[in-house]
């Protein structure tokens, strides 16, 4: 994998960027700041991820912490891939830690109707070739300009209902209320050159590329990264109810490489902005390109956020939010109608100028680095270490 900093940061050299560093001599993750070709470690001042995006300007705090000299970013960046770590020096880690990790589901047009064939297939890919067709003569694949929870919605769920079409999938793609679903554990995703985990039961699968908002307990969008909402599409198509199982295992939630904090420069309005770009390369020489453009989502990023924090649904700690994504696969691998799945040593890039590239490699989930390192392990560590 790329892991030089060309590869992996963004285009603009004044992005202010945050994220965590394992340190061996530490025994426990410190929080760093990128600083040039250098990372200050900055968990003297705030001891946690979830710290900094709770101060009342996590951007001026960045900027004003004070901090120790943590190692050159290249030299981190090239120690992260298991396969070449020297487990004496620093490595890269997921930038969060203590938020809730959650996901907006069936945010785009293309990505709800493959939801709706997922499910009408119950996780046949090869009977979803025919369905995907059936759908589309149906509903058509232009809703861009529905506003979910509208009139205009309301009067196509009338109709598809009648036609025997309606799906839990539109419900929540048009209708007044998104799906927010739980992605990960606090503590459970993984950073920029770690390997992502597919269950090895799955034969049908596929990353998701996406913007992930950075939002404080207070409902504040207060920064973004990159998301890899790792997906078995057959698991879920099987049952709706099954979907903990296809979105929740080990290694299947990646985030990174750093988190980009709002400031005079970079704002939602650019998050909105935003095409992220996804790239496949398979060890038998296979691949994939694909995109994601914000400005096709369904639903804007502030109502996603405001419906998944709020006086219902607090989250004292902060959380992320995965927005979404437009790419739903349908290239085929192998045999012809077959579609896309994953294969072990699949390299995956998804990347735009903003927020620079999150680079992974696919393995199967009982393969991956085990995760042992949670949310106690993380107070014990920090309390021994005189940081709480």
């Amino acid at each position: 994998m790329d892991m030089t900093p060309a590869a992996i940061l963004p285009a603009d050299p004044d992005a202010l960027l945050f994220g965590r560093i394992w340190r061996p001599d530490r025994d426990g993750p410190s929080l760093v700041r990128v600083d040039g070709d250098r990372l200050t470690d900055i968990s003297t001042r705030f001891a946690t991820a979830r710290d900094l995006c709770e101060s009342a300007s996590p951007a001026q705090a960045l900027r004003d912490a004070t901090g120790e000299d943590a190692g050159a970013l290249a030299d981190i960046l090239a120690n992260t891939p298991s396969e070449c770590r020297h487990p004496a020096r620093p490595w890269l880690l997921s930038p969060i830690d203590l938020q809730a990790v959650k996901a907006a589901g069936v945010t785009f047009v293309t990505s709800m109707l493959e939801r709706v064939i997922e499910e009408k297939a119950r996780g046949d890919r090869q009977a979803a070739v025919q369905i995907r067709e059936q759908v589309r003569a149906l509903v058509g694949d232009d809703l861009r300009d529905l506003q979910p929870g509208s009139p205009q919605a309301a009067q196509l769920k009338q109709a598809l209902i009648e036609a025997g079409a309606w799906s839990q999938y539109l419900e929540v793609g048009i209708g007044p209320d998104a799906e927010i679903f739980t992605k990960a554990q606090p503590m459970a995703t993984v950073g920029a050159g770690s390997a992502i985990g597919v269950h090895p039961a799955s034969v049908w699968n596929n990353p998701e590329p996406e913007v992930v908002l950075v939002i404080a307990s207070d409902g504040r969008i207060i920064g973004a990264t990159l998301g890899n909402d790792v997906n078995l599409r057959d698991v879920e198509g099987r049952s709706a109810l099954l979907l903990g199982k296809a979105k929740d295992n080990v290694g299947a939630a990646a985030v990174g490489p750093f988190v980009r904090l709002f400031d005079g420069g970079f704002d939602l309005k650019v998050v909105e902005a935003i095409t992220v770009t996804l790239s496949v390369h398979g060890p038998d020489g296979f691949i994939m390109e694909g995109r994601s453009a914000m400005s096709e989502i369904s639903r804007s990023p502030a109502e996603l956020a405001a419906q998944a924090v709020n006086a219902h649904h607090p989250y004292p700690d902060g959380l992320i939010l995965y927005l979404g994504t437009l790419f739903a696969p349908t290239q085929d691998r192998g045999e012809p109608g077959r579609g896309f799945t994953h294969a072990e040593g699949d390299e995956v890039r998804i990347g735009c100028d903003e927020l620079g590239t999150l680079v992974n490699r696919v393995t199967a989930t009982d393969r991956v680095e085990p995760w042992t390192f949670g949310a106690g392990a993380l107070m014990r560590n920090l309390a021994k270490r005189g940081l709480l």
